[in-house]
């Protein structure tokens, strides 16, 4: 039996000095801090975290993209087989421990019945969810440095289970002085953004004229990154042209099987960026892919330090694998 391809038929992203998938490979990004309303308006917006409203930006651009929402609208006909996976390691991290200290100072008496919503872990997805009208499965996944492929592989998995036809996958992160204090991560090297794909079933992307722009190819999880990206290596397909690689691996550290394999590391644009790196590693992917770029491109997440190292390869539309 065959396996039903997946691919990537829209994209969006809500970060400073990005406005294509191209951006994401260039050496640093300009621009200050991404203001939500001035993108998507203020309706809406109104006691929200800060993570909820860069994800609904990149979302509803992603949505577009991918014309799964109108270009002056945002509700989506598509919305009962759509799914919402979001991936953040930190993102309502500062109204939790807020949250907690009105607790602990004022008991439950002092805490704000509109802000409460926010301290829930999976905040971000169902606040996507409700606003685009998407009524799949939804799943917010916090699973340290390997979140956002993470992500991208339980989109994958709710396709091809039939779960959904097409999932929308973010990655977002913020920097406050609760993520600074607590991860030693200053704001000056942390991701302020958020990154959104739409993954869809190739069949059901043709069915609605949206053809993919990019495949994903296989998908491995391993315990370091010298095993990870020799199971992808040895995977079938077209062989990576490209790497874009874990966040603070160093650049010269052999690999084997990568020799001669030009290495991106999307740190220097997005800085320390936790679970939205996966997602904007994909979305990067996709700009390499375009024109006369490789056939397929390796993406991976952590590192020999953490638990398991998160493998993906995306490949060109089309391309057999």
């Amino acid at each position: 039996m065959s396996i039903l391809r997946v691919g990537i038929t829209g994209i969006g992203s809500a970060l400073p000095g990005v406005d294509t998938p191209a951006d994401l490979l260039r050496a640093t990004a300009d621009g200050g801090p991404v203001v939500p309303a001035d993108r998507i308006g203020r309706k809406g917006l109104r006691y929200k975290d800060r993570a909820t409203q860069l994800a609904l930006v990149a979302v509803r651009d992603a949505l577009r993209d991918s014309r799964l929402v109108p270009a002056d609208g945002e509700g989506c006909a598509w919305g009962a087989s759509t799914a919402v996976v979001a991936s953040s390691n930190f993102g309502n991290l500062d109204t939790v421990c807020r949250t907690a200290a009105e607790i602990a100072t004022d008991s439950v008496e002092g805490i704000s019945p509109m802000g409460l919503p926010n301290a829930s872990s999976n905040v971000v997805a169902s606040s996507i969810a409700i606003r685009f009208g998407l009524r799949g499965p939804n799943l917010m996944v916090c699973n340290g440095a390997t979140s956002g492929l993470d992500a991208l592989g339980w989109a994958v998995r709710l396709i091809r289970a039939g779960r959904a036809e097409r999932a929308v996958v973010v990655g977002v992160e913020t920097h406050n002085e609760v993520t600074e204090a607590l991860t030693g991560h200053p704001a000056t090297t942390a991701l302020d953004g958020a990154v959104a794909l739409v993954l869809e079933g190739v069949p059901a992307a043709h069915r609605r004229g949206v053809p993919p722009v990019a495949e994903v190819g296989d998908q491995a999880r391993r315990g370091s990154v010298d095993a990870c990206v020799a199971a992808l290596l040895g995977a079938p397909g077209p062989v990576p042209g490209a790497w874009l690689t874990s966040e603070g691996l160093d650049p010269d550290r052999p690999v084997p099987g990568t020799e001669g394999m030009p290495r991106h590391a999307l740190d220097a644009v997005l800085g320390h960026a936790s679970g939205a790196l996966g997602v904007a590693q994909g979305a990067a992917a996709v700009g390499l892919l375009t024109g006369a770029g490789p056939g397929a491109v390796l993406l991976t997440n952590g590192d020999d330090g953490c638990d398991a190292v998160a493998g993906l390869v995306l490949r060109r539309a089309g391309e057999a694998g």
